[in-house]
């Protein structure tokens, strides 16, 4: 499913660029942030597949808001100011980060890990592509090249580990249709960064993420761990409030 929302995100990107050519830019002086931005972004691409693989859909999604705390201690390095109630939003975070840690049953270690590093992961990479279309490049170069990019790691990856045909999927109707509805979310949200502060973006999609993952945990994976799943949702949702006001 990788593969294949990389290949729709690339062809929609690159779209795009068709028809707003005079918004095409991509200036050399973004190579360095650029080129930092694909290892990290690779890299990122398959913790987050393996954290996929180990942890639960609902924990995963509840340990990755911790990316919003760590983006603005990212500010604050920066020299932006925090309030009082942004300080306590990110308790609140890092609280259900612990409940999820230390109360939701059945989670590998492995699982935790996984999710954990995808957060750390994803403040640089999200970092890096705010100050690159904000100082260099527009969304349809720097996500363009980016996903064309993910698609040849995902294409090595799938020939080297699985030994297998990803190209067959784009046959199987679910899977085509996922793939583009992913790969369209995947542009707006590309395109957001540009109109919002990252910590607020980011703040809207985890927190539907954590959202949607509970309740299809819950109904279609019958995960465990409701009570302890159902304080983090409410403490990520407070906290989550706090840190964008």
């Amino acid at each position: 499913m990788g593969f294949l929302g990389a290949i729709w995100s690339t062809l929609f990107f690159i779209g795009i660029a068709v028809f707003s050519s005079t918004n095409l830019v991509f200036l050399p002086e973004s190579l360095p942030t650029f080129i930092l931005r694909a290892v990290f972004e690779i890299i990122l691409l398959f913790v987050v597949l393996h954290a996929i693989k180990d942890a639960d859909r609902s924990t995963l999604s509840s340990l990755r808001v911790l990316t919003i705390p760590l983006l603005l201690l990212v500010d604050i390095t920066l020299g932006y100011a925090m309030s009082a109630m942004q300080m306590a939003g990110v308790l609140l975070l890092m609280a259900s980060a612990a409940i999820i840690l230390f109360k939701v049953p059945s989670l590998a270690s492995k699982g935790k890990i996984m999710a954990l590093t995808s957060a750390v992961l994803a403040v640089i990479t999200i970092s890096l592509y705010k100050y690159d279309i904000t100082n260099f490049n527009s969304v349809e170069a720097e996500q363009g090249l980016m996903y064309f990019i993910l698609l040849i790691a995902l294409l090595i990856g799938s020939i080297v580990q699985g030994h297998e045909n990803v190209f067959r999927y784009l046959l199987r109707p679910v899977c085509l249709f996922q793939s583009i509805t992913a790969a369209a979310a995947a542009v707006f949200h590309s395109f957001a960064y540009v109109f919002m502060p990252a910590s607020v973006i980011l703040a809207l999609s985890r927190s539907s993420e954590v959202f949607l993952s509970m309740i299809s945990g819950r109904l279609y994976f019958h995960e465990a761990g409701l009570l302890s799943r159902a304080v983090a949702f409410l403490l990520i949702i407070a906290g989550i409030t706090l840190c964008v006001l």
